[in-house]
C-alpha cells in the first residue's frame, strides 16, 4: 500500500496548497503523464483566449490519463504547470486548487512562465507524476 508524507520545511506552501516535498514509500506502481494541454480527442486546440478553459480541459485530459492507469488526482505526487502568461493563470487558480482540494492532495508543484507551448494557442499545460 502507498503511503505518503508531506515535507514542508514551512508552513506557507501548505497554506497556499501544495507541499514542497511528498516522501512516497512502498508504492507499486509509477505513472509519469506527458504535459496536458486543451486539446480536444481528436488532436485540435480548444479554447483559444480562455485560460478559465484552457485550465479546466487540460485538468480534464490529466485526469484522463490518470483514469487509463486505473489512478486519479489523488494518486498525483508531483505537478508542473507551465503557462505563458502567469498573471492571468492565477486568475483561475482557484480552479486547480479546489479540484486538487476535491481529491484530498496538495502535490509537490512548480509553476513555470514559458515564453509559448508546442501549439501557440495554447496558455497552460499540466505535467504529472502519479502512484499507486
Amino acid at each position: 500500500m502507498m503511503e505518503r508524507t508531506a515535507v514542508n520545511p514551512w508552513a506557507w506552501s501548505a497554506d497556499l496548497g501544495y507541499n514542497q516535498g511528498e516522501l512516497v514509500s512502498g508504492q507499486t506502481r509509477t505513472l509519469y503523464c506527458a504535459g496536458q494541454t486543451a486539446m480536444s480527442g481528436d488532436g485540435k486546440p480548444q479554447h483559444a483566449e480562455d485560460m478559465a478553459g484552457q485550465l479546466a480541459l487540460s485538468l480534464d485530459n490529466l485526469e484522463a490519463v490518470l483514469g487509463e492507469a486505473d489512478m486519479s488526482l489523488a494518486n498525483l505526487v508531483r505537478l508542473n504547470v507551465y503557462t505563458t502568461d502567469v498573471d492571468r493563470l492565477f486568475e483561475h487558480y482557484g480552479v486547480l486548487a479546489a479540484r486538487l482540494g476535491s481529491a484530498g492532495v496538495a502535490p509537490a508543484t512548480t509553476m513555470l512562465g514559458v515564453t509559448r507551448l508546442a501549439i501557440p494557442d495554447l496558455m497552460v499545460e499540466l505535467e504529472g507524476t502519479a502512484v499507486a
